[in-house]
């Protein structure tokens, strides 16, 4: 099942629904335009149904196959959303809304399921149904949980549950995969820190918050030295660094911090915050200072189940002519979500040599588009063969 012809004949369409969603971002929840698109599209395709509404402002479509015998039901997902960034590609199609760009490739996601979707309203060559999913807010908004809290899985009975991503750097149209956990939980940290502040010419007189804070971020890297086994994963990034005060001749009373902690693992996650609290409060008594952490656990480990890892993989190799393994990824993904409330897997296809993802000057590799639009139909036709 190498590239399907008829996503040959429909790359230039799928390029033109790619590059409208590319200049028309949107953020979060407020993917009114794209949602609207996309049921749309849906329904000029002959969906057996399509909802709208789902976790806010997400999409389902469900497609019957020719037969039922099976009673199985998969579910493919895409995410919609774009990303608070100012876009530097100087494309002609580039965002007219400004501050927000597709810097993930989130419009190529939507529009090669799209794609898939059109293929197989039109051929109905399986037995069972096909629901896709089409996810707003998933870059930091959770619309992932949002959607199954709205009774994704239930209401449409989905068995199974797939999804994919491009990845820059490596080949277009080439596919990687891994079993187990695949892309990292992401949590949030802030923290207070209190002293005393006072003129810089007589630091004695004070408790100086902006060394305390710089001693404490520099230690905060320690966990990930000192504390963790050297063989897991945890990433401690302190991001923000700001003082209340903007003059020269000013210590500041307080400073305030701001980071991200990256983990592939529950108990590491548990000793990464353990560890923060308990270094930012005695790092800054030991300074004659306080600190009020705030800690706000997001999206989870993202963990592909094997059966169905393996079975992805197949179907990619069956598209590629191979399928290579993937690394370990300390990005998030709120996929993670859907693979806690169902059995499924996720999947990187190659796109190109690009730019990074989140970058102002990325662009989905519209070359990539028959390659992920046959491995979606492939997901179906070979889960639930006619």
């Amino acid at each position: 099942m190498p590239v399907k012809n008829r996503f040959a004949e429909m790359h230039p369409e799928i390029t033109e629904w790619r590059r409208d969603i590319h200049a028309h971002p949107e953020i979060l929840y407020e993917t009114h335009r794209t949602s609207a698109l996309v049921a749309e599209k849906l329904t000029a395709f002959g969906c057996d149904e399509v909802v709208t509404g789902i976790g806010r402002t997400g999409v389902v479509g469900v497609i019957r196959g020719k037969s039922n015998g099976s009673g199985r039901v998969i579910g493919l997902r895409a995410d919609m959303d774009a990303l608070p960034i100012h876009e530097a590609t100087g494309v002609d199609y580039a965002s007219k809304t400004p501050g927000a760009m597709h810097a993930c490739g989130h419009d190529g996601h939507t529009a090669m399921l799209l794609g898939a979707a059109k293929y197989l309203a039109e051929t109905r060559n399986f037995d069972g149904t096909a629901v896709v999913i089409f996810q707003p807010a998933e870059e930091g908004g959770a619309g992932g949980r949002a959607m199954c809290e709205d009774g994704l899985m239930e209401r449409f009975g989905i068995q199974e549950v797939y999804g994919m991503h491009n990845w820059p750097g490596k080949p277009v149209g080439s596919f990687a995969i891994r079993p187990g956990a695949f892309f990292a939980a992401t949590d949030q940290f802030e923290i207070a820190l209190t002293g005393k502040g006072g003129h810089a010419a007589k630091p004695q007189e004070t408790v100086d918050t902006t060394v305390m804070a710089a001693h404490l971020v520099t230690v905060l890297q320690t966990i990930a030295s000192r504390n963790a086994d050297p063989v897991d994963q945890v990433v401690v990034s302190v991001t923000s660094f700001q003082t209340s005060s903007t003059a020269f001749n000013v210590i500041p009373q307080g400073v305030h911090l701001k980071g991200t902690v990256r983990t592939m693992s529950t108990a590491m996650r548990d000793l990464a915050e353990a560890r923060i609290r308990a270094l930012a409060e005695h790092v800054t008594a030991g300074f004659g200072g306080s600190a009020e952490i705030t800690y706000h656990r997001g999206y989870p480990v993202m963990v592909n189940h094997e059966e169905q890892t393996e079975f992805a993989a197949r179907v990619a190799a069956k598209v590629a002519g191979d399928c290579d393994d993937a690394p370990l990824v300390m990005g998030g993904e709120d996929f993670a979500f859907m693979l806690e409330e169902r059995p499924g897997a996720y999947i990187l296809v190659g796109n190109g040599d690009t730019a990074m993802v989140h970058h102002p000057q990325y662009n989905f590799n519209d070359e990539a588009i028959p390659a992920g639009c046959s491995w979606w139909a492939g997901i179906v036709e070979e889960r639930m063969p006619a």
